[in-house]
């Protein structure tokens, strides 16, 4: 017997492109709602009345606002390790790899920064999506402990716990700035990032 569906999961993954599309109207609308009215008022019927379908029509791909929620954290999560990979996994040095990975960073936020304000301060978080956050979090640390242990121009102790540093650095200063300032300097942000990490390392 498959185990009982969680309520922070959509209700079926669609097979057909057309229902592909109603999915993709869907969290649209939801990132739309959620960046002007947050999440308390971002309502399915709101959300459904964005996207131009019926209540009931919603409630056949996602159970609440929640399972919505969930599937945008995890559609930016997977972004975000796709943005690690991309710039983390090739041998380069601290002036390649810092401004590329910071840069692609701030990108994935500067789209809709209201929207990520809400994934990342008030979406729901079950057990396994917190899981990935970590899990990713800590595919980024060993990636650049890596980097760090492999750069002659970076003299760290402990490459590890620097990577740590870095990583928490990148992360919490996106997060706070991006959504938080409005009408900030997305470029100017990247450069004063990358600006206090390579004094940290240095």
């Amino acid at each position: 017997m498959p185990p009982p569906r969680s309520a922070h999961q959509p209700r079926k993954t669609p097979r057909q492109q057309r229902a592909w599309r109603t999915r993709a109207r869907i969290l649209a609308a939801a990132a739309h709602v959620f960046a002007e009215h947050g999440y308390a008022s971002g309502t399915t019927d709101r959300i459904a009345e964005q996207a131009g379908l019926s209540i009931g029509s919603l409630y056949q791909y996602f159970p609440n606002k929640d399972a919505i929620l969930v599937t945008l954290a995890q559609a930016h999560l997977d972004d975000t390790i796709q943005a690690i990979r991309t710039h983390l996994t090739q041998p380069q040095s601290l002036e390649q790899w810092l401004p590329a990975v910071t840069g692609a960073l701030v990108d994935l936020h500067v789209d809709n920064p209201r929207l990520h304000q809400v994934l990342f301060e008030q979406a729901p978080r079950p057990p396994e999506l917190l899981a990935q956050f970590h899990q990713a979090e800590q595919e980024a640390v060993t990636l650049v402990a890596k980097l760090l242990r492999e750069d002659p121009g970076v003299q760290v102790p402990d490459p590890d716990a620097a990577a740590r540093y870095v990583v928490a650095i990148i992360e919490s200063l996106i997060h706070r700035f991006i959504g938080h300032i409005p009408g900030s300097d997305h470029t100017a942000l990247t450069g004063q990032i990358v600006y206090i990490v390579t004094r940290y390392l240095s």
